[in-house]
């Protein structure tokens, strides 16, 4: 496991847990991540975190609108 250290001014008001909340998020964000190795990230159950995902704003759907459309044509041809 990789450990990262981060200095941060006093007028930073965020603790170690909410740090890794905040960076599990943004790197499920941008795809680097799947929804089950960010919530190991930020030490939570893949449920809580899909939970908290709203917090700081990302999707839990983490698709380019192309591919949401895609998937919903693709489900339409077998009905």
């Amino acid at each position: 496991m990789k450990t990262v250290n981060i200095e941060l001014p006093d007028f930073v008001d965020l603790d170690g847990s909410e740090a890794k909340n905040i960076l599990a998020a943004q790197l499920y964000k941008k795809g680097k991540l799947s929804l089950g190795q960010a919530a190991t990230v930020a030490g939570l159950s893949k449920r809580t975190f899909f939970e908290i995902l709203g917090r700081y704003e990302v999707s839990v759907f983490n698709m380019s609108a192309q591919e949401l459309e895609e998937d919903f044509e693709n489900a339409q041809c077998h009905f």
